[in-house]
């Protein structure tokens, strides 16, 4: 089969170069003002201005309390879930149909992820799914929710907002607190995105965002951690400070701590992204909608936003008709100079998750088959 017209479209959305990558970023404004104003001020590390207006921005913006910034995405969900009591030895309910740091983060404290379908529209959590899953699984036993099968305590839930589309998240939110489970918001890849007119990050106890290079936003790394609850923030912001107790002179540390605060030289570079992204994702709409033009003419289906959203255009996909037509598609494209790939191996294929519990998992191997991101960046 060919996809050389497909190849032809995308090569002329973005002017022809040799290579067109998946999504890079765009500095069309301060960066380099930002960036030299740390170093003449000698503010790099993590304590500075920029660090503080970042948090200041980033709470304002997904309208909860307050803002920890932290290293990376990865380091965000771990803290996240920590600070919402996750243990070693409990359970966490996510999505197989992620990538790897949502899981990572779960076995960075010790607990054991639990998978559960997702949707076919949104590509996250499934609330039909989760329901299913708690009512055949769960147990009430005092405050907290056991899984019957295993005997752990099911300590949070971590729906993932995939590539930016919002899940049905007010219904899953709604369904843990009837079994008394935090929800942790894994919304790495959905700043800008919104769901019934509430921010991403904004419906569970945490939220988690990523702000690495390929984001719609970059600090180079760096992550964030948000909540409405302003005690859940501070929390946060005193683990990955090494957990030190605030002292005129002396080094105290009253439990384990992390080093995972953002330095004041990537706050720097996202303070300067942040000014720009309401033009960065008008800019990736622009896009979706060229590519909404030139496959109405294909039998190749992109994705479209899912009901009650507003996207923010992260990473655009196609849904071709089965794993043959996928992977013919991935050759033809990757091999003529456009980048493309499929979505994520699900997490129960991986080897340190293999053993773990999930459910059937029917619309997340439909979609693990089908499923390409496409070249996605903004264009000035």
């Amino acid at each position: 089969m060919s996809f050389d017209s497909t190849v032809e479209f995308i090569k002329d959305s973005f002017g022809r170069p040799n290579f067109i990558p998946l999504h890079i970023p765009n500095f069309w404004g301060n960066e380099k003002k930002y960036l030299a104003d740390t170093i003449e001020t000698t503010f790099v590390s993590s304590v500075g201005a920029y660090v503080n207006k970042f948090e200041e921005h980033i709470a304002e913006y997904t309208q909860t309390a307050k803002c920890a910034a932290v290293v990376n995405g990865t380091a965000a969900l771990q803290v996240g879930l920590r600070v919402v009591g996750v243990q070693a030895h409990d359970e966490v309910l996510t999505q197989a149909l992620t990538f790897v740091a949502t899981t990572n983060a779960i076995a960075y404290n010790f607990a054991k992820p639990v998978f559960v379908d997702v949707d076919l529209d949104t590509m996250g959590m499934s609330p039909k799914a989760l329901a299913n899953f708690l009512n055949e699984f769960g147990e009430r036993r005092g405050t907290d929710c056991y899984n019957k099968k295993t005997g752990k305590r099911i300590a949070a839930c971590v729906p993932m907002h995939t590539f930016g589309f919002m899940c049905r998240i007010d219904e899953i939110v709604a369904i843990c607190n009837d079994w008394n489970i935090p929800v942790v918001e894994d919304a790495a890849e959905a700043l800008g995105s919104s769901y019934k007119g509430k921010p991403a990050g904004s419906f569970g106890e945490v939220g988690a965002f990523s702000f690495n290079g390929n984001k719609i936003m970059t600090a180079g790394g760096g992550g964030a951690i948000v909540s409405l609850n302003p005690d859940f923030a501070d929390k946060a912001k005193y683990l990955t400070n090494t957990a030190k107790v605030p002292h005129k002179w002396e080094y105290v540390h009253d439990e384990l701590g992390y080093n995972l605060r953002m330095p004041n030289v990537n706050a720097a570079l996202a303070c300067a992204q942040f000014e720009q992204l309401e033009n960065l994702r008008q800019s990736k709409k622009e896009l979706y909608e060229a590519y909404q033009g030139f496959f109405a003419g294909t039998d190749i289906k992109l994705r479209e936003m899912p009901e009650n959203s507003d996207w923010n255009y992260w990473l655009i996909c196609v849904e071709l008709k089965d794993r043959t037509e996928r992977d013919a598609f991935l050759e033809a494209t990757n091999s003529n100079g456009v980048m493309t790939r499929p979505i994520w191996q699900l997490m129960y294929r991986l080897p340190m998750y293999a053993d773990c519990q999930k459910d059937a998992q029917t619309n997340a191997e439909y979609l693990e088959e089908r499923i390409v991101n496409i070249p996605s960046s903004a264009r000035k």
